[in-house]
């Protein structure tokens, strides 16, 4: 059966709503996740992810509230900003899937070599690991942070490089906050779709003279 009816709409773009919450709540939390280990917080793509989670769950209980109260003024803008907030996380769910790890390791190099002394030791003794990469081009200086590295894994003669343990976390945000990203992005089309047909539907509660 077709879910045609006003009841039916209100129902089904409330449940909507509902889920773009929690994929918000999701996005955010996945984001903060990754922004908050190490130099991945570098990484832009990671900020915007949780400006789209941000605005996504704004708008969610915006158009939850709207959709309660059959609030056209409300729904109007639920439906504009959707859209916008649909074309911008398709962007950056796109941005997140495409990047590769050479241009992580582009980003992680140019923060590393920013980064004071003090800060490189407390990230090694944080993330227990040594140096940034053990790459032939940045050899010198990968010795010299070992040299000067306090975590307790060298204390264990085995200790990973700091690079990359941040790469293999980066990565495994980027795909997750793409994957779910991209996924939803199509349905906030069908939220603009219902909201559009909910907004012009009848509320049959209401004083049929208010239609006039």
């Amino acid at each position: 059966m077709v879910c045609g009816g006003f009841t039916c709409s209100k129902n089904a773009l409330c449940s909507l709503n509902v889920v773009y919450m929690l994929v918000g709540l999701l996005l955010i939390g996945v984001a903060a996740w990754g922004k908050g280990f190490g130099l991945v917080s570098s990484i832009h793509i990671i900020g915007g992810v949780i400006a789209v989670g941000f605005f996504l769950l704004l708008i969610a209980i915006v158009g939850l509230i709207g959709a309660i109260h059959h609030h056209q003024v409300m729904l109007f803008f639920y439906m504009v900003i959707l859209f916008v907030v649909f074309l911008f996380q398709f962007g950056v769910s796109c941005s997140c899937l495409a990047m590769n790890r050479g241009q992580q390791e582009a980003l992680l190099n140019s923060a590393w070599n920013i980064l004071l002394n003090d800060t490189k030791i407390d990230l090694e003794s944080q993330l227990n690991c040594c140096g940034l990469l053990n790459v032939t081009t940045k050899r010198t200086e990968f010795e010299q942070d070992v040299q000067n590295c306090p975590a307790i894994c060298k204390k264990e003669s085995v200790c990973f490089s700091c690079g990359d343990k941040m790469l293999n976390h980066a990565t495994e945000a980027l795909k997750i906050l793409g994957g779910v990203g991209l996924f939803f992005s199509f349905t906030e089309i069908l939220g603009v779709w219902l909201a559009v047909r909910y907004r012009n539907q009848k509320d049959p509660r209401a004083n049929p003279s208010a239609f006039l």
